[in-house]
């Protein structure tokens, strides 16, 4: 009898363990069978990557702060304004391509000191700081580009011809198939590495555990926390680009859509595998998750205004198999 509750415990286990790869399996073979080769198709199967890709990347930037124990709820408006700095780098200013990379993870992460500031020195809540913080970006943002879009043949927001009238095949290159694809790949890469294989990614993995404990043993926990939110910001200005690259522009509040599919990825990916932590491989399949259901949902011509509800779900069911698992260790 004993050995047979251990046997269904390690079973349940298992299967809350890989919950995540296991519906991602069903989901392909059954939007496979259902929409025939509209879904399994070689195209279709870019388009769902194209579409995770930025999910991925945002997170990922999440993956970074929740280590440590971190939460950002502005991550999106944030990149919105990264996406502003980008298109109006190239457009406005007459920057390179590389120029208004650089420019935009510049801008992105000055402005992600005033989180840090209200964090580590106010002391602050991350929820709390964040929250406040979405407005704050959203005002500073749309001071910016003038309540507008900063797009081609467009002004700048203070009236003055753009430097340039038109994006390069090289800009629009960023948020297409194959490059979308391999900066995801490549920012899980180095995600992966830092957290999994450095001391410094052990060190935020401990003061995720036990911030008290890590600090005791020696972790200069504020440091750590700021580390956690540079490399954050850099993912965060990524995404940005990443959505007006594909987009062609940096429309008002252009990224803020993505923050709630990028939480559900980060909650269903901690289960995968038991590690009940945030991790960017687990992120990675939660990602791919949300956008396959949200692709062959689309393809049945399920309407538009349920899919919200369905990610929704999604992320509960991901927050009971971290949350339900933890109460009974």
């Amino acid at each position: 009898m004993e050995s047979k509750a251990m046997n269904k415990k390690s079973v349940g286990k298992f299967l809350v363990d890989w919950a995540a790869v296991i519906a991602l399996i069903a989901c392909l073979i059954m939007f496979s069978v259902l929409c025939r080769k509209n879904f399994a198709s070689s195209s279709n199967m870019v388009n769902i990557m194209r579409a995770m890709a930025i999910n991925t990347v945002f997170g990922i930037a999440a993956t970074v702060t929740m280590a440590p124990d971190g939460f950002d709820m502005s991550a999106a408006t944030l990149a919105s304004c990264s996406a502003y700095a980008f298109v109006s780098g190239y457009l406005w200013f007459g920057f390179s391509v590389p120029g208004s990379i650089l420019f935009c993870i510049v801008v992105t992460l000055v402005m992600y000191q005033l989180t840090m500031f209200l964090i580590l020195v106010c002391k602050i809540p991350d929820m709390l700081a964040t929250c406040a913080l979405m407005f704050v970006h959203q005002g500073l943002g749309q001071w910016y580009i003038g309540g507008g879009a900063v797009s081609t043949g467009m002004k700048t927001s203070w009236g003055a011809d753009p430097a340039r009238i038109q994006l390069s095949d090289g800009f629009n290159a960023i948020g297409r198939a194959p490059w979308i694809i391999i900066i995801m790949f490549a920012c899980v890469a180095v995600a992966h590495i830092f957290l999994t294989y450095t001391k410094h990614g052990r060190f935020l993995y401990a003061m995720g555990g036990n911030k008290e404990a890590a600090r005791l043993s020696g972790i200069n926990v504020k440091k750590y926390r700021y580390l956690a939110g540079m490399i954050t910001a850099v993912f965060i200005a990524i995404a940005g680009i990443l959505v007006s690259s594909r987009g062609s522009s940096a429309q008002v509040m252009c990224c803020d859509d993505y923050l709630m599919p990028s939480l559900a990825a980060v909650f269903v990916g901690r289960t995968v595998g038991g590690a009940e932590k945030p991790n960017a491989v687990g992120t990675l399949i939660g990602a791919a998750l949300v956008s396959t259901l949200e692709n062959g949902l689309t393809i049945l011509a399920v309407p538009y205004y349920v899919l919200p509800a369905v990610k929704g779900a999604v992320l509960a069911l991901a927050l009971i198999a971290a949350y339900a698992t933890k109460k009974e260790n």
